[in-house]
């Protein structure tokens, strides 16, 4: 017979059954716990995992932003101008009457690129050719630093400075004419323009040539432009460093160049356009400057430029060491690169203006000076040098003649 619980046994049944249940739901809130843990650490983690990315891609969009920038910034300053770096140089012109081996040295030196070449004898004023006749016969350009030789020519003249003045350029930093000639400093001859005013850079930049017709009957010439007051933006100081407010010609800067290597007899060059015109010429004397006494001053600088400066890859190693200067700027139309020069140093037999234009940035006068190094090595290559070296009956280079004949009053 059974027997019925007693009043202890039930308790401690109800007992047992609240504590499995309680260990249960326990065990399932803690399981629960461990879900929504396990969730929100991978929510978590994907909301940093996202956060970073995000960072990524804004690092790599801020990264490409500025490339983008640079990439455009690039383009508008390649097509700002609507000149073209490249182009042919030789049309149109008419060259019958060209010295042959010059014209196709500076043809061949000047390439695809969109520019002229004008070539004399710097003992004469004979034009010897002129590639792109129609941009040499413009109405003229800025010169650019190609106005420093003449600005170096006046500041000596005018006691202003000697070849070793030293001018304060930069804090702690001096330069004497040579190395700023060579480098084409353009605080040191802001400085000489400031010191010699503008009357008087005015009157040795007419001296030498500028504002006026360079050419004897050359009814395409143009005569440039030089200004009666000082230009608004920089003054003289500006006008005697990049030339400011100057407008010249390829004929007139070869003409500098011819007046430099020769040793002050400024020549009216004529370009033969005819046979008979060939076969008649005659030197013709604008008028002659007592300058020679300076000029080793000037020559020596624009001998460093070839060697160590702006000019340097001009040099070629030859024979007949060329000298020069660079000019590099920008008018409303293009980009401009200048390079006067000529060649050689002892027995000058040639003088060049290369003047380059266009909208990228390898139109520069430094380009300019290796079209005309280039040039060089071509002539010497075909003796041009050594079958036209210019001398008197007794062996005197031609240059001495003009230099030790009549001088004039100094300017």
């Amino acid at each position: 017979m059974l027997r019925r619980p007693g009043f202890l046994q039930c308790a401690c049944f109800i007992l047992a059954a609240l504590l499995v249940s309680g260990l249960s739901a326990l065990a399932a809130s803690t399981r629960t716990a461990t879900r929504r843990s396990t969730a929100k650490g991978t929510t978590a983690a994907s909301r940093t995992s996202g956060r970073r990315a995000s960072a990524r891609a804004s690092t790599r969009t801020s990264a490409a932003t500025p490339a983008k920038s640079s990439a455009r910034r690039r383009t508008a300053a390649r097509y700002r101008y609507g000149i073209p770096t490249y182009a042919d140089s030789t049309k149109d012109d008419i060259a019958q009457f060209d010295d042959p081996v010059v014209r196709q040295a500076a043809v061949e030196a000047l390439g695809r690129y969109n520019g002229a070449v004008v070539a004399t004898d710097p003992n004469n004023g004979r034009v010897l050719s002129i590639v792109n006749q129609k941009l040499a016969f413009s109405e003229g350009f800025i010169p650019c630093s190609t106005i420093k030789p003449a600005i170096a020519l006046a500041a000596l003249e005018e006691s202003i400075i000697t070849r070793d003045t030293m001018v304060p350029v930069a804090r702690r930093r001096y330069m004497n004419l040579t190395e700023a000639m060579a480098h084409s400093n353009n605080v040191y001859f802001e400085e000489l323009g400031r010191r010699l005013g503008f009357e008087t850079v005015a009157r040795y930049a007419r001296l030498l040539g500028l504002g006026e017709l360079a050419g004897f009957s050359i009814p395409e010439e143009h005569s440039g432009a030089f200004p009666s007051a000082p230009p608004q933006r920089g003054g003289v100081a500006r006008m005697s460093s990049f030339g400011e407010g100057i407008q010249i010609t390829p004929l007139q800067l070869v003409s500098l160049a011819s007046i430099i290597a020769n040793g002050g007899t400024v020549y009216y060059l004529q370009y033969p356009r005819s046979e008979e015109e060939r076969q008649s010429f005659i030197p013709r004397i604008k008028r002659k400057l007592s300058i020679a006494p300076l000029l080793p001053e000037i020559r020596e600088g624009l001998l460093a430029a070839v060697l160590y400066g702006t000019a340097r890859s001009s040099s070629g190693h030859l024979e007949e060491q060329p000298l020069g200067k660079t000019g590099t700027c920008s008018d409303q139309n293009s980009r401009l690169g200048w390079f006067v020069s000529y060649a050689d140093q002892v027995h000058p037999r040639i003088a060049l203006a290369v003047l380059l234009r266009g909208n990228t940035r390898s139109v520069k006068g430094p380009k300019a000076a290796e079209i005309a190094g280039r040039m060089y090595r071509i002539l010497h290559e075909r003796n041009f040098f050594a079958e036209n070296r210019p001398e008197t009956p007794g062996g005197v280079p031609a240059t001495a003649m003009f230099t030790s004949s009549n001088p004039s009053p100094r300017p």
